[in-house]
């Protein structure tokens, strides 16, 4: 994107947008953010963005953990820092565990773009990016969807899933079966043509499926490498980023070949691949493929039919600033949310 189109895009008169978590919602399709989502991993691959680790600030009590979380992309001109809390007292609160917030900031000029509640985009765009994976590493045929865990980040990736595989059957497990019942009358009413099963067990959820997401907050590792099929694509999405919580054993780490959202962002923060390392399951070098890479053909994604494939998941800025960007355009064409001179 040249100057001048930034400027127009992002350069509102002295403005600040801000949104809430109900004027966000709908305001961008799944299919937009996958595009968006998978342009801006090729974009890292390419050098055109930057991804920096996050940092981490665990409260004196250590009762939370709060991450800082900056990227910056040339396509849209804009840089971007999201702040995510995670506070497990919230639980008994009855509060959201994980809230976040994230700032846009003009490259230009460096002023406030937009500053937005993060909790329905980071889920969007979560799903977006197991979906960018599941296009470039889960065989074409691919029909029966597998989910560990039944909550909203479920029902976002069965939609994300859908956009590029032909999914007709889905198949979920859940520690609470109340949780997978809201699941499957959500699902059904959204997706008459899907067939809808409940699992008994999680290992029930990989002897039927061809991708599997697992979308749990674990700390210790409840998917066994052992129930692994040949041909199967797992997205390991759950696990909170910190590295002693992790979704996957290390036998899981070690029968797949493992793709990352980003090396920088996994090494610091992945349980799941840190644990694995420690354990000495896998090497580093083993788990240093970035699903850009992929995408721009500098590495190598699937190989063989028979191959098990794993995208490991953390979450990074830069898919909130490329869906960030989304939405403050939608939102500015639609004359939704709160625009503020912060300058005043």
């Amino acid at each position: 994107m040249d100057a001048e189109n930034r400027t127009a895009r992002h350069l509102s008169p002295r403005t600040t947008l801000v949104l809430s978590r109900s004027q966000i919602e709908g305001l961008v399709t799944m299919a937009e953010v996958i595009e968006a989502v998978e342009t801006a991993h090729a974009d890292m691959s390419r050098g055109d963005a930057a991804q920096p680790a996050a940092v981490a600030m665990t409260l004196p009590s250590g009762t939370g953990t709060f991450l800082a979380m900056p990227a910056l992309a040339d396509r849209q001109g804009l840089a971007t820092v999201k702040l995510l809390a995670d506070i497990p007292d919230n639980t008994a609160r009855s509060l959201p565990m994980q809230r976040s917030v994230a700032l846009l900031i003009s490259q230009e000029t460096g002023a406030p773009v937009a500053i937005f509640h993060g909790q329905i985009p980071t889920r969007i765009r979560t799903a977006a990016a197991s979906a960018v994976a599941t296009r470039h590493l889960s065989r074409a045929d691919s029909r029966v969807l597998g989910l560990i865990g039944a909550g909203d980040l479920a029902v976002e990736h069965v939609r994300a899933i859908r956009e590029v595989r032909p999914v007709e059957h889905v198949v979920v497990w859940s520690r609470s079966p109340a949780t997978v019942a809201r699941f499957i009358e959500r699902v059904g009413q959204d997706f008459p043509d899907l067939a809808l099963e409940a699992a008994t067990a999680p290992e029930g959820v990989f002897a039927k499926a061809d991708i599997v997401c697992t979308l749990t907050p674990s700390r210790e590792p409840h998917v066994k490498g052992a129930w692994f099929k040949p041909g199967q694509h797992i997205n390991a999405v759950g696990a909170p980023p910190r590295p002693d919580h992790r979704e996957i054993d290390s036998a899981g780490m070690a029968r797949a070949r493992v793709f990352l959202d980003s090396v920088a962002m996994s090494m610091h923060d992945s349980g799941d691949l840190l644990l694995a390392i420690a354990e000495g399951a896998i090497t580093a070098e083993q788990a240093s493929t970035e699903i850009g890479d992929v995408i721009t053909g500098a590495a190598r994604g699937r190989t063989a039919d028979d191959e098990i494939t794993l995208f490991n998941s953390v979450g990074l800025a830069i898919q909130d600033l490329a869906i960030g960007d989304l939405i403050v355009a939608r939102a500015r064409e639609k004359g939704v949310g709160l625009e503020i001179d912060l300058t005043a």
